[in-house]
């Protein structure tokens, strides 16, 4: 019965090693592009927060260059990603136990 399972498994370790390779290369284009957009973002938010003192309009942007930045978006995607080849692991692991 153990067999059945593990042959049932072989296509989704299949599936899930070309699916954390492609979006781990995404991933790290995506980060880049995300990482030069946020700091002209940063900027400009800085730049309406002291230039135009419009407070509100300064602190949203400044907010959403934090979501995009390294440290927040791709951050999280990053996690994820990390749980998704967790599981591509513990299913190889069965396979091969």
């Amino acid at each position: 019965m153990r067999i059945i399972f593990k042959i049932l498994a072989a296509p989704f370790v299949l599936v899930l090693t070309l699916l954390v390779a492609m979006l781990s290369f995404l991933l790290s284009l995506s980060a880049g592009l995300l990482s030069i957009l946020a700091s002209v973002l940063g900027l400009l938010s800085v730049l309406m927060l002291f230039v135009e003192k419009d407070i509100s309009t300064g602190i949203a942007g400044l907010l959403m260059a934090f979501a995009i930045s390294p440290f927040g978006l791709p951050a999280l995607a990053g996690w994820l990603l990390a749980k998704l080849d967790e599981l591509n692991g513990s299913l190889r692991g069965f396979i091969t136990g």
